[in-house]
């Protein structure tokens, strides 16, 4: 089997490339281990906590031991299924903020400022306002990936941003616009009351062209021949192991977690840890597996003093009447991810954008779909976006089916304990307000005993949890940066014929959710690919608060 393409990972960024090389008239092969991602628990977009816990969907990787976190090893899911983790993830869009892709310009990813990446945004949306207001000149039409807003029905999403924006923060109908600080509507990749993962928006459709096949198989390595990718090998479900050929290039897109072990196993990556389990070395590159980032939050739950959460169906019936209400309209609660507000804020004066991400929902309930005790309540997530931690992925041996050894070292740095001791006072606050307090009964979590700095922090290393954004390990820069995996175009380094491009190419996490920034990602890579002049570069301003310098708000 060969192609002119053979991609690795069915992911975000992958599912774009194959859709636009095709597009293009390419032959694309493109290699998933996961299967199909047919089904309700994975259409339904109020299902989203069953699949990141199925080992069917997930590839159920932990981290190490987390130092700082009291040595609680924290779950790190990625989808093992076409979508990758957009067919598993909480379908939250968020482009991030222009100054992230300015710092990653200034990094060394020479063409990836915020000019030169609004354009791929663009590109890739279908945005509908929902009738919620918006900023239509900053947003795409016509693009594959439908991007929609919740209905907004329960009246707790409108006190908690009024809520807000009584306690002095601005008012944003789209943050994906010109203004990402300050409280508004969230969005959600649905459409049509179905999961809009990058398999229904871009797989899919690149698999009734000719010339693009998917192949179920894990990769284990990229074949390198003087010096150059030539192909992939693989194992495939029968155990047969076989080698894919690929006659332009190798394009790895297979996670932040998956690519660096990839590339490690195929000889690509730091000599010693190579050395340590017997790979023979074909590039040393220090920086692969380095650089590891992460969004971590805390939920703060309210116990609600009216029956007005969606905790009125979490049972049995209730969820039964939402599915069938599903299965057959493609209506009612079972059609939203039900994050349909949001907020971002700086954690103090000084800060030049938000650092500080909310999702606030109506039900005090975990991620594992394990429901708050006292019943009727609502949370948000909340947690600095820009942590100065940084931790690496590593092999734990030279068996391509071995989980990859995950440290993230999260809150290692003074700062990031008063950015998070931040958020909760920030939250507190803002829950004070009178448009919110007739709604609630008491503080569930953190609970309010706890003010001190000693009692939140305590609070912080045994309820943090991630956000699921793990990043970095591959980071893109000029050739010449030592660290630097991949160079602007999402070549790797050291290798001909073979390019890396997903969210392992961040030199810097983004302000928000990840999903949208890689498939971004995924579309800009397919222009070099290509060869293609680069999309014209936006001349649009965003807004920033105009005396940051001297005020929090």
């Amino acid at each position: 089997m060969e192609a002119d393409y053979v991609i690795v990972g069915a992911g975000s960024a992958g599912c774009a490339i194959a859709y636009r090389l095709t597009e293009a008239g390419k032959s694309v092969l493109v290699i998933e281990h996961g299967g199909t991602d047919a089904g309700p628990l994975i259409q339904m977009p109020a299902a989203l906590s069953y699949p990141m816990n199925m080992a069917r969907y997930d590839w159920g990787y932990a981290s190490e031991p987390e130092p700082h976190l009291g040595g609680r090893s924290l779950v790190t899911p990625r989808g093992k299924v076409i979508g990758g983790s957009s067919s598993i993830n909480g379908m939250v869009y968020v482009r991030g903020h222009a100054r992230d892709y300015d710092h990653w310009a200034e990094a060394g990813a020479d063409g990836w400022s915020y000019a030169d990446v609004l354009p791929y945004f663009r590109r890739m949306e279908s945005w509908h306002d929902c009738g919620q207001g918006g900023d239509p000149a900053w947003r795409g039409q016509g693009g594959p990936l439908h991007v929609t807003r919740g209905p907004r029905d329960n009246p707790l999403h409108a006190a908690f941003v009024e809520a807000a924006r009584q306690a002095g923060y601005p008012l944003t109908d789209d943050y994906n616009g010109q203004q990402q600080e300050g409280f508004g509507p969230m969005e959600q990749t649905v459409w049509k009351g179905q999961r809009w993962s990058a398999a229904n928006a871009y797989l899919k459709p690149a698999l009734r062209r000719d010339g693009c096949a998917i192949l179920r198989a894990l990769a284990r390595r990229v074949v390198i021949e003087e010096g150059r990718a030539t192909g992939v090998e693989v194992e495939r479900r029968d155990g047969r192991i076989e080698v894919i050929r690929a006659r332009a290039e190798v394009i790895l897109a297979a996670s932040s977690l998956n690519s660096p072990k990839i590339l490690m196993l195929s000889g690509i990556g730091p000599a010693a840890h190579l050395a340590e389990h017997g790979i023979p070395l074909v590039a040393d590159r220090p920086g692969v597996g380095q650089n590891l980032q992460d969004h971590l939050e805390v939920y703060m739950q309210m116990a609600a003093s009216r029956p007005v959460t969606l905790f009125s169906h979490w049972n049995l019936r209730g969820k039964a009447r939402i599915g069938a209400e599903w299965l057959f309209t493609r209506k009612g609660l079972g059609a939203s991810n039900q994050f349909e507000s949001a907020g971002f804020i700086r954690s103090r004066a000084g800060v030049e954008y938000p650092d500080i991400q909310y999702h606030f929902l109506p039900l005090a309930v975990r991620y594992d779909g394990q429901a708050a005790a006292e019943g009727h309540g609502f949370q948000v997530h909340v947690g600095p976006m820009r942590s100065d931690s940084r931790g690496a992925v590593t092999l734990r041996s030279a068996d391509p089916r071995a989980k990859p050894v995950i440290r993230f070292n999260y809150m290692s740095q003074p700062q990031d304990w008063e950015d998070f001791r931040a958020c909760i006072r920030l939250t507190r606050e803002i829950f004070a307000q009178e448009a919110i307090t007739p709604f609630i009964r008491h503080e569930i979590q953190p609970g309010a005993a706890l003010q001190s700095d000693a009692e939140i922090d305590g609070f912080i290393r045994d309820h943090a949890e991630s956000a699921y954004h793990p990043c970095g390990t591959c980071r893109m820069g000029r050739r010449d940066d030592p660290l630097a995996v991949v160079d602007p175009e999402t070549r790797v380094i050291g290798v001909a014929g073979l390019r890396l491009a997903d969210s392992s190419v961040f030199p810097r996490i983004p302000n928000g959710n990840l999903n949208g920034p890689s498939i971004m990602t995924g579309e800009k890579a397919a222009d070099h690919i290509l060869g293609r002049a680069p999309l014209a570069p936006a001349n649009d301003r965003p807004w920033i608060h105009p005396d940051w310098q001297h005020a929090q708000r």
